[in-house]
């Protein structure tokens, strides 16, 4: 019998339990870890929720990210055994691959022997917010060197990762935050210049900002009523990807700001990514070279042990955070 973190209704993070089950042997292709960490991420609230993606049946597993030590490999796995050191890209089912668990199984092909130098914890903290990142800036947007780029949600785990990436390749970040209180932070995080939204026009300081040139790229996690002054700051030509949708209000469209600059305003998950090998490969090479040379560094805002999973999801659900939440097993 193995512990694991379960729903059996769709609620606030109360209605997460941990029960002992049965974990079957890894499957053909598959792995099986002894999990040392996890990466809390808002697409488990959704799940738990019921707002997600996909619908499960319940009771569920839930959970994107987890490091450890392979446990036991299934037929057909090559260049993994027992022992390694291993972080796990995110499955494009939780509901098929929950990773909450102090054993959970895998396709073989999402398991990375990550850096030595890397802790679990910060292990637990990669995949999800680098191939994040990676996958709309890079491989989509093709941020490179000169770009503005705007991040919104910047202290999110996600949106650290995007700072990160962006001084990596020699743009220039724009951090944007709600409110003033975090903005030191982001400016010790790498971001170049940093927005209060709440506090600020969004849209002047952009333009203050960016000049006559605008801002080529924008990388939203929030929607609503943001939409229409990014766009008007914006670039002629310029792309603006949206991966979430933390704003509670309408997302209107800005018809004269798409029609008289052509931009581009494209949806994004990172399913593009982690579903495509090739794309996979570029992706976990672009990170782990980052990694080894220390422009990217995750990270973590704060650490929960596995019995106070509870407790890990209300702090992720307040939005204090700086960075990504971990909860050790």
């Amino acid at each position: 019998m193995t512990r694991v973190v379960r729903f059996h209704e769709h609620g606030g993070p109360e209605v997460l339990r941990i029960e002992n089950v049965d974990v079957p042997a890894p499957g053909r292709g598959e792995v099986q870890v002894r999990v040392k960490a996890l990466g809390l991420n808002r697409a488990e609230v959704l799940l738990r929720t019921g707002s997600y993606i996909e619908t499960p049946t319940l009771p569920s597993g839930l959970g994107l990210e987890a490091a450890g030590i392979i446990e036991s490999v299934g037929e057909s796995v090559d260049g993994f055994m027992r022992g390694d050191a291993v972080s796990i890209v995110p499955p494009r089912s939780m509901v098929r691959w929950p990773a909450y668990g102090e054993l959970a199984t895998f396709p073989a092909e999402l398991a990375v022997k990550h850096p030595p130098s890397l802790s679990f914890e910060a292990a637990a903290a990669l995949w999800m917010q680098y191939l994040t990142a990676y996958g709309a800036l890079i491989d989509i947007a093709k941020l490179h060197s000169g770009d503005f780029v705007v991040i919104t949600a910047a202290s999110s785990s996600v949106g650290l990762a995007a700072i990160q990436i962006a001084n990596m390749v020699g743009a220039t970040a724009i951090a944007v935050t709600r409110g003033s209180a975090k903005k030191q932070a982001l400016v010790e995080h790498g971001a170049t210049h940093v927005i209060a939204s709440a506090e600020e026009d969004l849209e002047a300081r952009l333009k203050e900002i960016a000049g006559l040139n605008g801002v080529r790229v924008v990388f939203d996690a929030v929607g609503g009523p943001i939409f229409e002054p990014l766009t008007a700051a914006m670039a002629p030509g310029g792309i603006l990807i949206e991966y979430g949708g933390l704003s509670p209000d309408p997302t209107p469209f800005p018809l004269f700001a798409v029609l008289s600059k052509c931009l581009t305003l494209r949806g994004y998950l990172v399913h593009e990514i982690v579903g495509d090998p090739a794309r996979l490969q570029a992706a976990t090479a672009f990170v782990l070279k980052g990694l080894e040379a220390g422009a990217l560094k995750p990270v973590i805002a704060r650490t929960f042990p596995f019995d106070q999973i509870v407790e890990a999801h209300r702090f992720l659900e307040s939005n204090e955070q700086f960075g990504k939440v971990v909860v050790t097993v």
